[in-house]
């Protein structure tokens, strides 16, 4: 009998943000940037220098105190709708702590950040087993069957409604470290340096995510350290694989430094491997990027427009985002066959956002006399 397949679709936000090394405080609201009110089934937060790329934190130990901030605002704006109480799993019965302000400095303590980061998570022992549902469940049904067989050999009156079966075995329930009223939990989250990425998912969704599992690929000093590089995070939606790649590449403005860009894309694929963990005969998790059902890629990519600054502050002003599109290094170098090939960007219809004045809505440099500071504009994301 052949099997029937069933097609579900969702929602999938994707989000990144280099924030320049500025660590959060209490008064920013995630909500606009997440679109919180399109309510996704999952969404994927990246960001860049989240810490200053300083030789502290990049040759002697990372700070993760703005990591554990940032997960706590995009809990505050995903949750914050129905979320009253934060239930964290202790050694048996659940705990109910009062939510966590974050429009309070006090929120923003070490202690508090500690809890908040442990006890985000769903449940790892869930995430990080094979998700193969056919043969998981054809086993358990098996082993279901033959304990039914076992007690009616016990005691052949036994009310048949008493017997174990797949809507109570223990293989459909998860030990969510969460409270009805939360909405969604984090899946994943993963630093290098100051490359931070993030995977929450509707809690309903959980029972049904595995093959869970992280790779970073450092490309910075020596190309090696993780003042560049990126975070993969793969895993399984039910039958359909997923992989979410967090980077930042080679910088630079000077011609030929958007083929270093390529070297670090190149590089990443060769070699992110995620470790084995389906045990299944027919394994569905891929160990290699390209090798996913899905692949989103997100980023501070860095590729520049092959432009003066002053052509390109002209295209800008006019809005034309065509003349501009046709000069910007990504699309030559994908054109060309040299990067990301097979990879498909969505319509761009807004301003190049590289690079900002701090706290403002004009590009570095335009405003002062020294060229120094200055950028042409570019969709470096």
């Amino acid at each position: 009998m052949a099997s029937e397949t069933e097609t579900k679709e969702f929602r999938i936000f994707v989000g990144t943000w280099n924030v320049g090394g500025r660590t959060p405080n209490f008064g920013i609201n995630l909500e606009d940037f997440l679109q919180v009110e399109g309510c996704a089934d999952l969404y994927v937060c990246g960001f860049q220098e989240i810490v200053p790329l300083s030789a502290g934190n990049v040759l002697v130990i990372e700070d993760n105190e703005p990591a554990a901030r940032w997960l706590a605002l995009i809990n505050h704006a995903l949750n914050k709708p129905r979320q009253e109480y934060y239930s964290f799993a202790d050694s048996s019965p659940l705990r109910d702590f009062k939510s966590h302000n974050v429009k309070d400095p006090k929120f923003f303590n070490k202690s508090s950040l500690k809890v908040i980061s442990k006890n985000l998570k769903a449940d790892s022992n869930l995430l990080k087993i094979c998700n193969c549902p056919v043969e998981y469940l054809s086993r358990e049904r098996h082993r279901l069957r033959k304990l039914n067989e076992s007690m009616a050999a016990l005691d052949p009156e036994i009310d048949p409604r008493h017997r174990y079966n797949s809507s109570n075995s223990s293989i459909y329930t998860v030990g969510m470290p969460t409270s009805p009223t939360q909405i969604y939990s984090l899946i994943a989250s993963k630093q290098m340096v100051g490359i931070f990425l993030s995977v929450w998912a509707k809690k309903e969704l959980v029972p049904h995510i595995g093959h869970l599992r992280v790779s970073s690929v450092g490309r910075g000093i020596m190309g090696r350290l993780g003042n560049k590089g990126c975070i993969s995070v793969s895993m399984s939606l039910h039958r359909t694989s997923l992989c979410f790649v967090c980077c930042h590449l080679a910088s630079g403005e000077k011609e030929g430094d958007e083929l270093r860009r390529n070297a670090d894309v190149a590089e990443i694929l060769k070699s992110t491997q995620f470790p084995k963990i389906c045990k299944n005969p027919n394994p569905r998790a891929p160990e290699k990027i390209i090798d996913h059902d899905r692949v989103i890629w997100l980023g501070d990519l860095n590729y520049r427009v092959s432009l003066s600054y002053e052509k390109t502050r002209v295209l800008v002003e006019d809005n034309d985002w065509d003349t501009l599109l046709e000069k910007d290094q990504l699309n030559m170098e994908r054109e060309a066959g040299r990067v990301f090939d097979g990879f498909i960007e969505g319509r761009i219809l807004f301003a190049p956002t590289y690079k900002y004045s701090y706290n403002s809505d004009s590009y570095a440099g335009e405003n002062g006399k020294s060229k120094k500071k200055r950028r042409t504009p570019a969709w470096y994301i």
